[in-house]
């Protein structure tokens, strides 16, 4: 039974990229083992909350399952379900019923200064391994360079992801020609309707990203769509990420597990759901730069394949704390 003896907060922000910040969350046990977990850009008053409720919450307590600590917090979950699972001897994976060794990989590629740098991108990409590109895409950015990849890569399979960026489904009906797979979060996530409206017009599966088990049986009563992009750290815990999982399976959806920002953990976690039998299209945990990671060995593919890891327990990746504490604006310990 897991009792934590010491817990740290951290707050780092990445030196690379976007300069995305991460909260993380170190959990030390009686015996001294450790658990972490982390949330890629939290919301505004999640390290406040924790300040003045994690250590009251969880030092000295005895609990037997993560489900059953209610922090209330991605992070907090992750790192319970870190320590219990290392306590254990099993990779994270096994214990939240995951059945694949290894996933195929989406590379996804922002836009360029032009379509010719673009392909350019597509090819380094293809030669690399990757057999799934997904393409990011906005009003003004969509059907030119989608025409140029799929006339330069016939049968290379092909995403789009709008980001919630379109208002209309003119544009996303004339990329149906070209065939894609799937056409990710077209409209804010708000637009239910849109959605469904857009999943009637098109053959490509439409990619919806929900927070909720709840918001997500919205989409699946109005077959809003035909595909769940699951973002674990999303969820307030990773037993309501399966929960989401299973309903998607239920309904007949797809699911593309995605989490490629962050230092690394949120990316091991993605991992990890990714390999529910449920997930079934590419995972997407390869979004640059590598170099923000502080866990060895680096989250990524090799070849468009993600190796689950299955030999290690826990989240079956090793933190470098001392660069942690080095990235670290802010912390607090209890």
């Amino acid at each position: 039974m897991p009792r934590v003896r010491e817990l740290e907060v951290l707050r780092v922000v990445l030196p690379y990229g976007p300069r995305t910040e991460s909260l993380l969350v170190k959990l030390t046990d009686q015996a001294g083992m450790t658990g972490w977990g982390e949330t890629v850009s939290p919301e505004p008053k999640a390290w406040s909350r924790l300040e003045e409720s994690l250590g009251a919450l969880l030092i000295g307590v005895d609990w037997e399952h993560p489900d059953s600590v209610p922090s209330g917090d991605s992070a907090v979950d992750m790192a319970c379900w870190d320590l219990w699972t290392r306590m254990r001897g099993v990779p994270l994976a096994d214990a939240i019923g995951g059945t694949r060794t290894s996933l195929m990989a989406t590379v996804r590629l922002t836009p360029d200064a032009s379509i010719d740098s673009l392909v350019s991108r597509v090819n380094q990409q293809v030669c690399a391994g990757y057999g799934h590109v997904t393409l990011d895409i906005r009003p003004g950015w969509d059907v030119e360079p989608v025409r140029a990849v799929r006339a330069a890569y016939p049968a290379l399979t092909l995403a789009v992801d709008c980001a919630g960026a379109y208002s209309d489904s003119g544009q996303l009906v004339a990329l149906d020609s070209y065939g894609l797979q799937v056409i990710e979060r077209p409209f804010p996530v708000t637009d239910i309707y849109a959605h469904a409206a857009l999943q009637d017009q098109v053959a490509a599966s439409v990619a919806v990203e929900v927070r909720t088990t709840a918001g997500l049986d919205d989409y699946l009563t109005l077959r809003a769509g035909r595909v769940l992009l699951l973002r674990p750290t999303a969820f307030l815990s990773l037993s309501e990420a399966r929960r989401a999982h299973d309903r998607a399976v239920a309904a007949g959806w797809d699911i593309q597990c995605a989490g490629g920002q962050g230092t690394g953990l949120a990316r091991a976690a993605t991992v990890a759901v990714g390999s529910l039998p449920g997930c079934t299209l590419p995972c997407d945990v390869t979004q640059p730069p590598r170099n923000n990671q502080i866990v060895t060995p680096i989250v990524g593919a090799n070849a468009g394949v993600i190796a689950v890891p299955l030999t290690q327990s826990g989240l079956g990746h090793t933190v470098d704390e001392a660069r942690v504490h080095r990235l670290a604006k802010d912390h607090f310990s209890a």
